[in-house]
């Protein structure tokens, strides 16, 4: 079963850790937003491998937006 990584606020992508086929532990840095100067990290909550990076450096994301989805390990 997927899982996706979603922004929990208004925000700018400032880095995105993570590529396509990429290997992530729970815990794991995949996003980096910036609000009100503020860096924020959006972590993997779970391990698995990425299958698509939805977010890219310099979009603005909403609540609720999705970053990375996550597939089962392999």
């Amino acid at each position: 079963m997927n899982h996706t990584v979603s922004a929990e606020l208004v925000a700018s992508v400032l880095r995105v850790h993570v590529t396509v086929g990429q290997s992530v532990t729970a815990e794991d840095e995949v996003v980096l937003l910036e609000s009100m100067k503020m860096e924020i990290p959006v972590l993997a909550e779970r391990a698995g491998t990425v299958l698509e990076v939805v977010a890219r450096p310099g979009d603005v994301v909403r609540d609720g937006d999705p970053l990375v989805v996550i597939g089962e390990v392999r």
